[in-house]
């Protein structure tokens, strides 16, 4: 067994360990690496739509896997081609939305994706401070230096911090630009520091103008790697060349980091990209389903506004799936079709009973568990109740009927109207849909 294929099994084995047989089935089945090039990975899949889901839904995992059994790992690169043999004679599949290898579109002189732009970036009530500060920047150099952004996993840092170096790239070509993770920047100097090329590491970094570190929060616990850190952001910012970071928490939550680098952070400007609301969800998802070529109607695109929790990698994800599914069907989804396909992409949700809904519910509106079971009218009680059937059958595929007989015997009728009121209400009320998120939480 080759080198390559002794890597991709053991990553194989740990990612299966974290998903469903049946998205392990679907997602890895027929992938294998090519080859390995300059810290490159390139992995083989076998259509565009599996290319698509793992470069959105499970990059990260499998880029964090390859660096477990191999340090020098840096990227990843999928490339759609079919297997010619058992012995995996590779060819290169010419299709539309294919891109041969001598075509990658990572640049190995500064790391920056070039699909990470202003044009297809999504600008919302989410994001419009991270954006405003990254647009200062460019109008003015080192307008706020450092630039520090942080969020969640999947809300569009990358994005934004690669979108600042291409557009340097691309309007002023002078400018040296240089992109990394901070995992990579503590791997390339333990390197350097073993095998006593130190001196070449700090000059590798005295050419650029522009450095932007993602995930600075590897940093945490790296005393040396902090300390050579520390040097560099000095150099940097005394020289007046501008310094970009991300991070998944606000610099003064990240543990273990000098505070004399938290202070370096916090002279600058900080500022954090929010989970997207509703009507940002609805902006995300028709920006990125017309980049796709991809039509969806009005009720679909709000249907996974309101289902999908606020993440646009995982938004991307389920606009991806249902490219596929809408190619193989030749035709558009309907809503039915939607749903299925969602259900099934999704986690596999843990057991959750009717009474946990209810308790949980109540307990998040303060209300008494046997009120939801009254015939009463009380006004505190109507939009828990409400809430608890919108759950139940929109989270849980329970029957109106079967709904009415767990919430007091009430008639099918009243569960429609109920269902129907908060699936309309959650259109136009944000503080809903904050609601609805957090009992959601609770639950999972």
């Amino acid at each position: 067994m080759n080198e390559n294929k002794i890597l991709w099994n053991n990553v194989l084995a740990q990612i299966e360990l974290g998903i469903s047989k049946a998205n392990f089935s679907m997602w890895f089945k027929d992938t294998y690496i090519i080859k390995q090039d300059d810290g490159i990975v390139f992995l083989g899949v076998p259509n565009v739509f599996v290319k698509d889901w793992l470069l959105n839904k499970y990059h990260k995992d499998i880029l964090k896997y390859l660096r477990n059994f191999g340090e020098h790992i840096r990227n990843i690169e999928y490339v759609v081609s079919k297997e010619e043999n058992k012995n995996q004679t590779k060819e290169l599949s010419g299709s539309r939305n294919e891109l041969p290898l001598t075509n990658c579109y990572i640049n190995k002189e500064d790391n920056l994706n070039p699909k990470y732009t202003f044009d297809t970036f999504v600008i919302g009530p989410f994001n419009e401070l991270a954006h405003a500060a990254s647009q200062a920047i460019l109008k003015r150099s080192a307008a706020y230096n450092p630039l520090f952004i942080f969020g969640s996993t999947g809300h569009g840092k990358t994005h934004l911090i690669q979108a600042v170096g291409n557009h340097f790239k691309t309007n002023d070509p002078s400018k040296k630009i240089y992109y990394m993770t901070s995992e990579k920047f503590a791997n390339d100097y333990l390197n350097s520091l073993n095998s006593g090329n130190i001196n070449i590491f700090k000059e590798k970094y005295k050419k650029y103008d522009l450095l932007i570190i993602d995930d600075i929060q590897f940093l945490s616990s790296k005393t040396k790697t902090q300390e050579e850190f520390f040097h560099l952001f000095n150099s940097f910012h005394d020289g007046g060349k501008q310094l970009i970071f991300s991070s998944d928490k606000h610099p003064n939550f990240i543990p273990d980091i000098e505070d004399r680098i938290k202070s370096r952070f916090n002279a600058g400007m900080i500022v954090e990209i929010q989970k997207p609301d509703f009507e940002s969800r609805i902006q995300i998802l028709r920006k990125k389903s017309s980049l796709l070529n991809l039509h969806l109607s009005n009720e679909n695109v709000e249907y996974i506004a309101l289902n999908i929790e606020g993440n646009v990698r995982e938004l991307e994800g389920i606009l991806n799936l249902i490219l596929c599914q809408t190619e193989l069907k030749n035709k558009e989804l309907n809503i039915n079709e939607l749903k299925e396909l969602l259900k099934n992409a999704s986690k596999p949700k843990k057991n959750v009973s009717v009474k946990d809904v209810i308790r949980v519910t109540s307990e998040f509106y303060g209300i008494e568990e046997a009120s939801v079971f009254e015939k009463g009218r009380k006004k505190e009680v109507i939009k828990p109740r409400q809430v608890i059937m919108y759950i139940l059958r929109e989270d849980f595929d329970f029957s109106f009927p079967s709904i009415g007989d767990k919430i007091g015997n009430r008639d099918h009728s009243t569960v429609i109207h109920s269902y129907e009121k908060i699936k309309n209400d959650l259109k136009t009320d944000p503080e809903l849909v904050q609601e609805l998120g957090q009992i959601r939480s609770m639950l999972k």
